[in-house]
């Protein structure tokens, strides 16, 4: 180990596996405590020493226990090695797909003087780990040459475990960064597979990941009354244990992480300084594309499937337009990180779509209400329908208000939907005393109320408004249900399928809940893009950092946020009417919805 800092963190991991193991042994010797005391109680009966009828009676009872006691722990002990951990959901990446980073990967490993990592897998998130599938569980099966012979009635085999660890590296890095950075980004991760090697800190890692496994188990639903309670008493002990190591678990992972960054403190430290500064912007880029970008796209059935390919169209965009980004447009013209891969674009579909899976829900696979859609159709397959559903449904409300159409009988669909409805409805008679009120909870039973996008609204808004909000939000809670209710069909084996539980998605929720307010706004934004399509030779568009956006004459729209705010909160259309009129947008003329 190079270095004072890295012999100290190996010696004080190794320590602390120590540590976890004397846990295990002494969970062993407390399972063995009764048959020790049993075997003295025997052998004082042979040798003559404890004979009478209360010895007799002894040895019955602590027999019986010991032998309840070694089959609970024989149980325990089984659940625990058998229990499959915990894996990360990622898209495997194989050596032929990618024989430049596996060759990167491993010079930089034979840099290190450490094993090399015995995979390659990207996950949907910008950092990067190593991970242990040494489990049996996490072998995949078996899969047989065009030209191999199938016996009739032989069983299918399974590969033997692949040897830990396996590498986890973020996909928006190899988008955004050049090879020399994800090298330099790398080399703490990869040098981590030295600690990882060492035999008392691997079995401390499979003793705390089996206790982990073994909790996950006992929390399983759906058992009957008898077994529910045996695994209670399971998950007792194994969180009983757990909480026995968890300290020393966390000081051996520390030490691990400082032996592996002493370690790789020799190894592009320089460029890793710079390349540290590229993870932070390619997480703010990576964040902003899915909330803004690929979040619209999922709630329309629709995925994105060149997620990677848009963080980098992000990233080069917003290094274009911040000053302290110049810097960083000239690094552009070297060789990324994504060209180590033979089909980048096969690779960056692939976790596209476990990224829509993770962060919505989505299904392993397209369908008819699950299909990809390029960059070059976002604006048309997802913008556009998605301004023109919001605005029928924001129609269809005012419908269940019993708010009449405006008529204009010059135009060819006299009482069509027109934004004039809305903001007739919506504009206060004294808009300058019109009170404001809470938005009140949507009505919605018991059942739906887990689902529903809107919630009680403190808010200002007018009444008018307040009650517009409400309807939008149990009309949208409403096919929220509906659409639950409709399976999305088989569940396809994805990308690690097998090593994360479909019932669990999405993992992780992107955006709270929206208030009324914030449906009513967007649905009246929508209206309002819809007209000007339609009406003054709009066009939908695309902004890589603020997604959907309007486009007048090429040119990107104003915020109209604050002119809508002063229709909802103060029943006000009048800057929102001058916007309208100075754009050539006709509110008086019908619309196409969906």
């Amino acid at each position: 180990m190079t270095g004072t800092g890295g012999e100290l963190g190996a010696r004080a991991a190794r320590s602390r596996a120590l540590a976890v193991l004397r846990v295990r042994s002494r969970a062993l010797a407390v399972a063995l405590l009764p048959a020790a005391a049993e075997v003295i109680l025997l052998t004082g009966a042979a040798t003559g020493q404890f004979s009478g009828e209360g010895w007799d009676t002894a040895r019955w009872v602590v027999g019986v226990l010991a032998v309840l006691v070694l089959l609970a722990a024989a149980g325990i002990a089984l659940v625990v090695a058998r229990a499959r951990p915990a894996a990360s959901p990622t898209v495997p990446v194989s050596e032929r797909s990618a024989p430049d980073l596996y060759r990167m990967v491993r010079d930089l490993a034979e840099r290190l003087d450490v094993p090399a990592p015995s995979a390659i897998a990207l996950t949907p998130d910008c950092d990067s780990w190593l991970e242990d599938r040494t489990h049996p569980a996490h072998a995949p099966p078996v899969t047989r040459a065009h030209d191999e012979p199938v016996v009739p009635g032989a069983r299918p085999e399974r590969r033997l475990a692949v040897p830990a660890p396996v590498l986890v590296i973020g996909s928006p890095f190899l988008w955004w960064m050049r090879v020399a950075e994800l090298r330099a980004v790398l080399a703490p991760v990869v040098a981590g597979t030295g600690p990882s090697a060492q035999p008392d800190i691997a079995a401390a890692r499979r003793f705390v990941r089996g206790l982990d496994a073994a909790v996950a188990v006992a929390d399983a639903p759906g058992r009957g009354p008898l077994t529910r309670w045996v695994y209670a008493a399971l998950g007792r002990v194994a969180r009983l244990l757990l909480r026995g190591c968890r300290e020393h678990a966390a000081l051996m992972e520390r030490g691990v992480a400082t032996a592996a960054a002493e370690r790789a403190h020799a190894v592009d430290y320089g460029p890793r300084i710079a390349a540290q500064e590229q993870v932070g912007l390619a997480y703010a880029g990576w964040d902003r594309l899915l909330t803004k970008v690929a979040l619209p796209a999922w709630r329309m059935g629709r995925w994105p499937s060149r997620l990677d390919v848009g963080v980098a169209a992000a990233l080069t965009e917003l290094s274009r337009r911040d000053r302290l980004a110049d810097g960083f447009a000239a690094r552009l013209g070297e060789r990324p990180a994504c060209d180590l891969l033979e089909e980048p674009g096969a690779v960056d579909e692939a976790v596209s779509l476990l990224t829509a899976r993770l962060f919505h829900g989505g299904p392993a696979e397209s369908g008819p209400s699950w299909a990809p859609v390029d960059w070059q159709a976002y604006p048309e397959e997802v913008v556009d329908r998605t301004w023109r559903a919001e605005a029928a449904r924001l129609h269809r409300v005012l419908d269940s208000l019993g708010v009449s159409p405006s008529l204009d009988p010059a135009t060819p669909d006299p009482g069509g939907p027109t934004l004039a409805r809305v903001l007739d409805h919506l504009t206060e008679p004294a808009a300058d005393s019109a009170p404001t009120v809470p938005a009140p909870t949507p009505p919605l039973d018991n059942e739906g109320s887990e689902g529903n996008e809107g919630s009680a609204d403190p808010d200002p808004a007018t009444e008018r408004s307040a009650l517009l909000a409400a309807g939008l939000s149990a009309a949208l809670a409403r096919e929220e249900r509906e659409e639950s209710a409709v399976p999305r069909g088989a569940r396809a084996q994805g990308p690690d399928s097998t090593l994360w539980e479909d019932g669990d998605l999405p993992l992780f929720p992107l955006q709270p809940p929206r208030t009324g307010r914030e449906l009513l706004a967007a649905h009246i934004t929508a209206m309002i893009c819809c007209a000007a399509v339609d009406t003054a030779g709009a066009a939908p568009g695309l902004d890589w950092l603020d997604g959907p956006t309007l486009l007048l004459d090429g040119e990107r729209a104003a915020d109209l946020t604050p002119k809508v705010l002063s229709l909802i909160e103060e029943g006000d259309p009048g800057p929102l009417r001058a916007w309208l009129a100075e754009s050539g947008i006709r509110p008086e003329k019908p619309v196409r919805l969906v």
